[in-house]
């Protein structure tokens, strides 16, 4: 059963949603490519060495996704990342992060316990 933070069918959509665009090792290029800003589907075409239809039909479903936004000007269509877009994904992994803190926390007591007993 889910959590209660993320009990709400709509949360899960967006997250799998995200989740299936981060799975795919083409989309996952074209994300590390908009980090660095807004790019023209011929530039990223030309930075991925990809097809044009295909980096369009991965385009798409990251739109679709609210990871990228896309912007119309003339004959060309540029795309950018959508921080929100991911925002989901993050607040789901929040609970993990914090598992890891507190045994990271937990390993560095023992360390130190250990460290002034061999003193």
């Amino acid at each position: 059963m889910p959590s209660t933070a993320y009990a709400s069918y709509g949360i899960l959509a967006a997250v799998s949603a995200t989740f299936a665009v981060l799975a795919e090792p083409t989309r996952r290029r074209l994300l590390d490519e908009l980090l660095a800003g807004e790019r023209s589907v011929g530039e990223l075409v030309e930075r991925t060495g990809l097809p044009q239809p295909t980096v369009s039909k991965h385009l798409r479903t990251m739109r679709d996704a609210g990871v990228v936004t896309a912007r119309v000007d003339g004959p060309v269509r540029w795309y950018r990342l959508e921080p929100d877009g991911l925002s989901e994904v993050d607040r789901w992994l929040a609970p993990y992060r914090r598992l890891w803190a507190e045994r990271l926390d937990a390993l560095e007591r023992h360390l130190a316990r250990d460290e002034e007993e061999r003193r």
